[in-house]
């Protein structure tokens, strides 16, 4: 494997997705070639229009402890990319920024993979030997201003032309780039069943914060966002299971309005962000793992990482009827309407491992160590390697 550039939507923290788990296996697989992992950049116009004058510079690349060959990265962003002058300045300087911390690493005719489809300026200006687009979300289905689709439209088409490989994570996104990409494959997302191994056989402590949680525990793991979590199916669980617990568990996005229809309700708990580590003890206490999606284009476009995660504990599942989830009906209760998701919900209280070996096995079958099989088979078709 050639040294990497990866441009990710995200940074480099304890929140693990799956930007995370392809550049650790790539590191533990190659651990002599450097990976550049871009993070988000520190928006200096937001800053100072708050009066916080602490970061005026990108900081130099960041070993990671665990990983000493991944160097994590934030560039600076100077100007607001509501001006069209001053987007362009930020993309020049992002350029000129990612270049420099690259030549600092030593890197020559480096990969460039690109995550954020706001990336697309660097093709052609990294010296790379090939280009790699990867996509997760179908981000035009999202709520936002129609220049701002329409620039994600155009940045997207962009990379899909001029990318050597395109990657993408869920079937539908793979019928939503065939007639654009000149390359592309399907990569859905994995697990780390080891992480989950604890839970599987029973040996895993819950995690102390969930000690007063009342049972029966109906829990989700993952970001609470309003365009993937239905609130008001949440809050239909939460008044069918008075006695029990509806746990929530992951960085917290909701709208206000959103938590305030929540709060009257004892029996849901939001706990906010947690770390990867601490996710196994939090699963430890569930009963029962819940997909409460909203059934939208946008979920659609998903291939979620809660899904393998769920299956490699072993414990029940209910998911609405979204992707990835459907796909596995025979091992999780599918349901859509309110009323049905709540007697689904019954219905996996009352399993007594039935399925849980098969929940497992299917896990087993899709562990990220195959999934970084399949890209490392893109890499060096891309590297010509």
């Amino acid at each position: 494997m050639n040294s990497l550039i990866f441009v990710s939507l995200e940074n480099w923290d304890d929140i693990w997705r799956r930007n995370q788990f392809i550049c650790a296996e790539l590191s533990r697989r190659h651990p002599d070639r450097k990976i550049l992992f871009v993070g988000l950049p520190h928006d200096v116009s937001h800053s100072l229009r708050r009066g916080r004058f602490s970061q005026l510079r990108a900081d130099a690349p960041q070993s990671l402890p665990e990983f000493p060959n991944i160097f994590f990265f934030r560039p600076v962003k100077w100007w607001p990319n509501a001006l069209r002058k001053g987007q362009k300045a930020n993309e020049a300087s992002f350029r000129r920024q990612v270049r420099a911390a690259a030549r600092g690493l030593g890197f020559s005719r480096p990969l460039l993979w690109i995550n954020a489809h706001s990336a697309a300026h660097l093709v052609g200006e990294m010296g790379e030997c090939g280009v790699i687009y990867d996509i997760t979300d179908d981000w035009t289905a999202t709520h936002q201003s129609p220049a701002a689709k329409q620039l994600i439209i155009e940045q997207d088409a962009d990379l899909c032309r001029r990318a050597d490989a395109t990657i993408v994570c869920s079937q539908r996104l793979f019928e939503m780039k065939s007639p654009l990409a000149r390359r592309l494959f399907l990569v859905p997302n994995g697990v780390d069943l080891q992480h989950y191994a604890a839970v599987a056989d029973g040996t895993s402590v819950a995690d102390v914060s969930t000690e007063k949680w009342n049972h029966p525990v109906l829990g989700y793991i993952g970001t609470i966002h309003p365009e993937r979590v239905d609130v008001a199916l949440v809050e239909t669980i939460a008044q069918a299971f008075p006695l029990g617990t509806i746990a929530l568990v992951g960085p917290n996005l909701l709208r206000e309005a959103d938590l305030q229809r929540l709060a009257p309700l004892d029996n849901v708990v939001v706990t906010g962000a947690i770390s990867y580590q601490r996710v196994p003890h939090f699963l430890a206490a569930f009963d029962v793992c819940l997909v409460p999606h909203l059934e939208s284009q946008f979920t659609e476009s998903l291939n979620p990482i809660k899904l393998w995660e769920y299956l490699a504990t072993g414990k029940p599942v209910v998911s609405t009827n979204v992707a990835g989830f459907r796909d596995f009906s025979s091992l999780c209760h599918i349901a859509s309407g309110a009323e049905a998701f709540v007697e689904a919900c019954k219905t996996a209280l009352a399993e007594r491992d039935s399925g849980r070996s098969a929940r497992l096995q299917a896990a087993a079958e899709n562990s990220w160590d195959t999934r970084v099989d399949q890209i490392e088979d893109t890499l060096a078709l891309v590297s010509g390697g």
